[in-house]
């Protein structure tokens, strides 16, 4: 089983991300790594760490459900894409292991996801 993010624009020819349950969590545990705090520490992921210690434009993607849950907004999506794309880029100087080639791509592939949304205003579902 796994999961899907996509554009709510009804267009079955619109771009989606989708991972594994598993990769999806390796996928937030790295980027919050990339924002320097661990997410199992957080709230919601087995810790007691309140969200609003954290200072994040991802926070919306990586304090939300797996599945289902609420749709992210179109003014949600327009930070956290400039955020991931950040991320992303500090990725590529990084290094070429398999792990990470795996996040880029990952990331690539949200980016093209968030950008649809908030250009067109349409919502990120999670299904």
């Amino acid at each position: 089983m796994g999961l899907i993010l996509f554009p709510g624009d009804g267009d079955p020819g619109s771009p989606d991300a989708s991972w594994s349950c598993r990769g999806f969590a390796d996928f937030r545990r790295h980027l919050a790594e990339a924002e320097g705090f661990t997410l199992a520490e957080m709230r919601g992921f087995g810790g007691d760490r309140p969200w609003s210690e954290v200072r994040t434009a991802l926070e919306p993607l990586l304090d939300h459900p797996d599945t289902g849950g609420d749709a992210l907004s179109p003014a949600d999506c327009a930070p956290i894409l400039v955020r991931l794309e950040a991320i992303t880029d500090e990725w590529v100087r990084e290094g070429d292991d398999s792990r990470l080639r795996a996040h880029i791509e990952a990331a690539r592939r949200l980016g093209a996801v968030l950008r649809l949304c908030a250009a067109r205003g349409v919502p990120l579902l999670f299904g």
